[in-house]
C-alpha cells in the first residue's frame, strides 16, 4: 500500500447507461451502467486519441467531428446516421474500431448489469442499485492509494436521483461479506464532490460510456435470456459478435470488480 506521504491523485470517472431504470413497468429487461475512470495526469492523452479518432472518423466515414456517437442509433442506422448511408458492415466496424481504441487507453471501465426479470419485489431500486454497486468497484480499485480520489461526471438525465446515492453512501454504506450472511459497514471515502453535470454531446469519455454500456446491454441481454437484439440491428450483429466486442475492449476492462464474470461485469440480482 502507498505511503500516507504520496501525493495525492485524482481519478475523473464519466457514467452513461444503456436500457431504462424503471421497474416495475420497463421498457428494457436490462439496465447497464457503465462508468470509466481516467487518472487526471492521463485524461489529455486520452481525450487526443479518442478526438484523433474522431477525425478518422469524418475523413473516412464522413461523421463529423462534433457529432455525438450515440452507439444504439448508430448500429441501428438512426438519425442523424441514416443520411450518410452506411452501410451494416460500415457500421458494424466503426463500433469495433471504437472497442479498439478503448482497449489502447489509459482508463479503466467497471460494468454493472441489472436484470429484472429476476428482480423479486416491487421496490426495487435500480439505479440506485447500479450505481452503488459501481461507486463502491471503483473505490475498491482505488484504495490501493490511500490518498486517491475520485469524482463523477454524467449526463444530466439521472443526476438528481445520482446524487442522492452518492451522498448516501458516504455516510452508511453495507457491503455484503463473503464470510457470511452479515454485511459489514464500509463508507466511501474517495468519492469528493458531488456528481458533477456535462452534455454527453459534449463529452467524447460519456459516449465511450454509452458505447460500452449498449455492449453490456447486448451481452446480459444475450447470456442471461431477458429479451432479444433489436430487429433492426445488423443481421450479423450476434451473441458472439458481442462477446467479441468485449474481449477487444478487455484491456481496459476492471475485471477485478466481478471475478466470476469473464468480462468483470457485475449482474444483479445474480
Amino acid at each position: 500500500m502507498a505511503a500516507l506521504n504520496e501525493p495525492p491523485s485524482v481519478h475523473i470517472a464519466y457514467y452513461d447507461e444503456s436500457g431504462d431504470d424503471g421497474y416495475p413497468r420497463f421498457s428494457s429487461p436490462v439496465f447497464a451502467l457503465a462508468a470509466c475512470y481516467v487518472h487526471h495526469l492521463n485524461w489529455k492523452g486520452a481525450f487526443e486519441a479518442i478526438h484523433e479518432f474522431r477525425r478518422a472518423l469524418r475523413l473516412q466515414h464522413g461523421i463529423p467531428v462534433k457529432w455525438e456517437i450515440h452507439t444504439k442509433h448508430l448500429l441501428l442506422g438512426k438519425r442523424p446516421y441514416r443520411g450518410l448511408a452506411l452501410t451494416d458492415a460500415t457500421r458494424v466496424a466503426i463500433v469495433e474500431e471504437f472497442c479498439d481504441l478503448i482497449a489502447q487507453l489509459d482508463l479503466k471501465v467497471v460494468n454493472v448489469a441489472i436484470v429484472k426479470p429476476r428482480i423479486l419485489f416491487a421496490g426495487y431500486p435500480v439505479l440506485d442499485t447500479a450505481f452503488k454497486y459501481s461507486i463502491q468497484r471503483i473505490e475498491n480499485d482505488l484504495a490501493q492509494n490511500p490518498t486517491n480520489r475520485f469524482l463523477i461526471i454524467s449526463d444530466e438525465g439521472r443526476l438528481g436521483a445520482m446524487r442522492g446515492t452518492a451522498r448516501r453512501i458516504q455516510r452508511i454504506n453495507f457491503i455484503p461479506s463473503k464470510f457470511g450472511a452479515t454485511p459489514y459497514r464500509r463508507e466511501i471515502r474517495a468519492l469528493i464532490e458531488d456528481p458533477l453535470p456535462k452534455n454527453s454531446k459534449e463529452s467524447y469519455f460519456i459516449q465511450l460510456c454509452d458505447l460500452v454500456a449498449f455492449v453490456v446491454y447486448l451481452h446480459v441481454l444475450a447470456t442471461t435470456g431477458s429479451g432479444t437484439f433489436h430487429a433492426r440491428l445488423p443481421a450479423h450483429v450476434t451473441p458472439a459478435l458481442v462477446d467479441s466486442w468485449l474481449e477487444r475492449m478487455k484491456p481496459s476492462l476492471n475485471l477485478a470488480a466481478a471475478p466470476e464474470h469473464p468480462f468483470g461485469i457485475k449482474i444483479h440480482p445474480s
